[in-house]
């Protein structure tokens, strides 16, 4: 595979799988002592790789949750935060100003934090109540916090008494890292048609629902845009058809990402609508990837790890074809904002 270090990518995959009992203790202590509500706080990229997790919490836990940014948070405050909130702070750095900025502001009101980063010497790792810390770099970060995001939410499941195979999922996660491998050796030459395609269009519509929002989301922005510079409109499939809907025309570029969760039906009905007016519909389908041995239970909790795993790929060749390194940036932490 181009520019792919398998051996690299296995250690870190199976590092984050490997926090789990790590997570699950930290989670029983919160729950022990007393925590009534969960904050998810991220900046960015980071912050949008958690909302799997949170929707998950949401739609399936009675326990609160809250999803917030790190700068808004700070400035604007929210009168659920305080001594019985346990508070979730992603950063891959571990330097991130803002959730720098958070932390503090968090442990100030009396919260637990919990941090999970890819360095130990930061000071979102040495200042949190829990440090979780698995190295990984831009191209195996999504992977990583996709897991650990979902490895806590369902341990907090299952010490509530609210699900019962947490166990299972597990064993399955465990399974992962080697599979993603094939995954990726199986997308290859589809990963490299596709950043053939693309790598002149000038603008894209990526949609997803459920746990495929977030990849949708996190693609656009974070790598379509910030590493590629390339104009990118994500939109969640549930509002597609309360705007963007107009935009689509000849020869306008529409992604959607599928997983086999309950969000599926909304992408199928924007499958549906965008082939009447453009001829430059790409689908991607989580359920057409073979993940021998993991359970439907498991699947439907991991398509954002599945279609992060396979647009690393495009990206890697995307890169090379429009010559514009993923680490090329204009404004990102080279100037002052």
């Amino acid at each position: 595979m181009l520019n792919f270090d398998t051996d690299r990518f296995l250690r870190i995959q199976s590092g984050a799988i490997d926090l789990a009992d790590g997570l699950r203790d930290a989670v029983a202590r919160c729950l022990r002592d007393g925590a009534q509500n969960l904050f998810f706080v991220g900046s960015g990229g980071a912050g949008i790789l958690m909302l799997p997790a949170a929707r998950l919490l949401q739609t399936r836990s009675t326990f609160p949750v809250h999803v917030e940014a790190p700068a808004e948070l700070v400035a604007g405050g929210s009168v659920h935060l305080g001594p019985h909130s346990v508070v979730v702070i992603p950063s891959l750095s571990g330097t991130t100003a803002e959730s720098v900025e958070a932390l503090a502001y968090c442990k100030s009101r009396g919260a637990t934090v919990i941090t999970l980063t890819g360095h130990a010497d930061t000071p979102l790792a040495e200042g949190a109540d829990h440090s979780f810390v698995n190295f990984a770099e831009d191209d195996t970060s999504c992977e990583s916090f996709y897991v650990q995001s979902l490895i806590l939410a369902l341990a907090l499941m299952q010490e509530r008494g609210e699900i019962t195979d947490y166990d299972e999922v597990v064993a399955d996660l465990k399974l992962l890292p080697k599979l993603l491998v094939d995954v990726k050796q199986a997308f290859e030459e589809r990963a490299e048609r596709f950043a053939a395609q693309i790598q002149d269009e000038p603008y894209h519509i990526i949609t997803g629902a459920g746990s495929t929002w977030a990849e949708a989301f996190y693609y656009g922005m974070c790598i379509l845009e910030e590493m590629q510079w390339i104009r990118t409109r994500p939109v969640h499939a549930a509002d597609f058809f309360h705007g963007t809907l107009e935009l689509v025309e000849k020869d306008v570029s529409v992604i959607t990402f599928k997983g086999e969760d309950d969000g599926r039906a909304l992408v199928e009905r924007v499958e549906a609508f965008a082939p009447r007016y453009t001829d430059k519909l790409s689908v991607f389908d989580t359920a057409a990837f073979e993940l021998p041995g993991v359970g439907a239970r498991t699947r439907s909790l991991i398509s954002p790890v599945l279609l992060a795993t396979v647009f690393e790929r495009v990206s890697a060749h995307l890169e090379v074809k429009r010559d514009h390194p993923l680490t090329t940036r204009r404004y990102y932490k080279r100037v002052s904002y």
